[in-house]
C-alpha cells in the first residue's frame, strides 16, 4: 500500500510540473526514481498513464481519469494535515506560492526572505513564472499576481499599492530621434518591447487618454522575455521601453533615462496575494498573511520617511 500511495503522489507530481525532470525538482528525488515510480504504477493497474516523448509528457485518457480523482483526494489529503499541524506551537509545513517573476522582482526577496527567517518550521515551494495558472488545479496554496487577472472567487490581500507604467528612454536617444507627444507616435521609434514567453505575442502597450483605455501594438527593435534587459538597453540609447516605474526609479534619479508621455500612464491597483475562498487557509498561509500586512506597514512607512 505505501509503495502504491507514494506512486500515486510521484505520479501527481509529474501530471502538475508536466515533466519528470521538474517532478524530481519538486519531490526532491533524482529523475531516475520518478521514472521508476510511475512505471511500477503503470505495472501494477496495468494501464499506461502517461504518453513520454523526447520534449514533453502528456496524460493518457487513463491518466487524465487518475488524475480527476487524485487531485482533490489529495486537496484533502493536505488539508487534514494542515489540521494536524494547527495542535503545534509554531505554523509548520510546506507553502506552495505560484508568482508572477515582476512580483517576485519587485518585493519577493524582501518579503519572503524576512518570512522565512520568522517561521522556521515553514519550508517554501515557490514557482516563478508569467504563464497562467490555476492555483487550485496546479496545487498551489496561493498566488501573487496583479489584481486584474485575479478571478472574483479569490481571496486577495494588498501586496503592493497602486502602480504605474512608465514609457522611458535615454536623453541621447530621445535627441536623435525626437520625443513622441502621443502614444500612436511610438509606431515610427525603436521600441524594446517584452513577452512573457517566446510563443505569446507582444505585449500591447496600455495607454489611458480622458479615462478611455487603448493599446498600442509597438514595432520592436527587441523582443525579450527579460523585461530588465530591456531597460539596460534602454540605457544604452537603443530605444524606449516601457516599465514599472519602481523598476526604473534609479535610472531617472541618475538622470540615465527620462519618462515621456507621462499623461498617458496612470496609476492601476498593482499586486496581492490571493487564495480560494471556499478552502480554509492553513496555518502557514495565515503566517504568511499576518507577515505581510506587518511587512506592508514597515515598508510603507519607510516609504512615507524617505518622501519628507
Amino acid at each position: 500500500m505505501a509503495d502504491e500511495l507514494d506512486g500515486m503522489a510521484t505520479f501527481l507530481a509529474v501530471a502538475e510540473a508536466k515533466g519528470f525532470r521538474a517532478a524530481s525538482e519538486r519531490l526532491g528525488v533524482t529523475h531516475s526514481a520518478v521514472s521508476q515510480a510511475v512505471r511500477r504504477l503503470e505495472e501494477r493497474l496495468a494501464v499506461a498513464l502517461i504518453r513520454r516523448t523526447t520534449r514533453s509528457v502528456h496524460l493518457t485518457e487513463a491518466g487524465e481519469r487518475l488524475y480527476a480523482t487524485l487531485r482533490p483526494a489529495v486537496d484533502e489529503v493536505r488539508a487534514a494535515v494542515a489540521a494536524v499541524t494547527e495542535l503545534g506551537d509554531e505554523p509548520r509545513g510546506i507553502l506552495r506560492i505560484h508568482s508572477s517573476s515582476t512580483a517576485e522582482s519587485m518585493f519577493g526577496e524582501s518579503l519572503l526572505a524576512g518570512f522565512l527567517k520568522d517561521h522556521p518550521h515553514i519550508r517554501l515551494d515557490l514557482a516563478v513564472s508569467e504563464s497562467p495558472v490555476d492555483i487550485v488545479a496546479d496545487g498551489f496554496d496561493a498566488g501573487i499576481h496583479l489584481g486584474e487577472v485575479i478571478d472574483k472567487d479569490m481571496i486577495a490581500v494588498p501586496v503592493s499599492g497602486d502602480l504605474r507604467l512608465a514609457v522611458v528612454g535615454s536623453p541621447t536617444y530621445f535627441a536623435r530621434r525626437g520625443v513622441p507627444n502621443h502614444p500612436r507616435d511610438l509606431t515610427q521609434h525603436e521600441c524594446l518591447n517584452w513577452h512573457p514567453t517566446v510563443d505569446a505575442p507582444p505585449y500591447r502597450w496600455e495607454f489611458t487618454e480622458n479615462g478611455r483605455d487603448f493599446s498600442v501594438a509597438v514595432p520592436a527593435r527587441v523582443l525579450s522575455t527579460h523585461a530588465a534587459l530591456n531597460r539596460r538597453f534602454a540605457v544604452a540609447g537603443l530605444g524606449i521601453t516601457l516599465a514599472f516605474r519602481n523598476h526604473v526609479k534609479e535610472f531617472l534619479d541618475r538622470g540615465e533615462l527620462v519618462t515621456v508621455l507621462d499623461k498617458y500612464c496612470v496609476a492601476f491597483p498593482g499586486y496581492y496575494l490571493y487564495y480560494p475562498q471556499r478552502r480554509q487557509a492553513s496555518r502557514a498561509l495565515r503566517a504568511l498573511i499576518d507577515h505581510l500586512k506587518q511587512w506592508r506597514r514597515t515598508t510603507s512607512s519607510g516609504r512615507r520617511r524617505q518622501s519628507k
